[in-house]
């Protein structure tokens, strides 16, 4: 069970542009929805005149809000409210396209890292975690598996996967997976017991990353491949360190994200700042 499970949630929306995301999210997270009077029409939705209006009602009820807005009106509107990371709910802002679920406050003790990755993997976007503890990870585990693979069989082909390139556990940054493996038990079970995210890929990003051939994914998901794909989707400037490592029903291959800048100029020499 995750930090947002059970927990009250709510769904604003601020533009016509985001009003079928935004209903959609609303209906999959079971939260009430709240548009802006000039979204129009829509079902069982609340509507509002201005936007801070309506996030100051929701503050102190809410644990978890989902804004569909630009992150500078989010920001204006909810800065009188913030009092302490402790008690703020968290706050996840959300483009027009759905395309980037964005943790404003409340990554941790709000919730908001946890939610971010929850709405991405509805929408098929992709969560934007900033905080540090998150930052300093840079390896994703694509997995793939067979029906009912158990959590033990997961993490223990995930280990020794990550232990046949020397790589540390404490490096692991998230899972990632296809689309069909979104309610497999034992795979979400083996992400909680790591304390990493598990992120979905949908089908047009996995089949963006990988030729379609003959392979065990395309006979019984009708994906050319699952857990290389995922790695490299799931992440920015993704590099591959280990493509395939079987263990009995368990397929595991590693990504690493690079740091981009680290990418365009790898000598760390040429960022110290000039004598004066």
């Amino acid at each position: 069970m995750t930090e947002t499970d059970n927990l009250p949630l709510a769904v604003v929306c601020l533009t016509p542009q985001a009003r079928d995301a935004a209903l959609f999210l609303a209906r999959s997270l079971g939260a009430p929805l709240h548009v802006h009077e000039s979204v129009g029409i829509c079902p069982n939705a609340e509507t509002f005149t201005r936007m801070a209006d309506r996030l100051r009602d929701l503050w102190t009820d809410a644990k978890g809000i989902v804004v569909f807005a630009p992150t500078g009106a989010v920001v204006r509107s909810i800065a009188p409210l913030l009092g302490h990371k402790s008690r703020d709910p968290g706050v996840v802002v959300v483009d027009a396209l759905a395309r980037w679920a964005i943790p404003l406050v409340g990554g941790h003790e709000g919730g908001a890292n946890r939610l971010s990755e929850k709405v991405a993997n509805l929408l098929g976007g992709e969560p934007i975690v900033t905080t540090a503890s998150e930052a300093i990870h840079d390896l994703i585990a694509g997995v793939g598996c067979r029906r009912g693979a158990s959590a033990s069989d997961i993490l223990a082909a995930i280990e020794d996967a990550l232990a046949s390139k020397h790589l540390p556990l404490d490096r692991l940054r998230m899972l990632a997976s296809g689309f069909p493996k979104r309610h497999e038990p034992g795979l979400v079970e083996a992400a909680e017991r790591l304390g990493v995210p598990l992120l979905i890929l949908h089908d047009t990003e996995i089949r963006s990353r990988r030729r379609a051939r003959r392979t065990a994914a395309a006979r019984h998901v009708g994906l050319p491949a699952i857990a290389q794909p995922s790695a490299l989707a799931a992440g920015r400037r993704t590099t591959c360190l280990v493509k395939r490592f079987q263990r009995g029903p368990v397929l595991v291959s590693i990504a690493q994200e690079l740091c981009g800048w680290w990418v365009l100029d790898p000598d760390p020499r040429s960022t110290e700042l000039p004598a004066p």
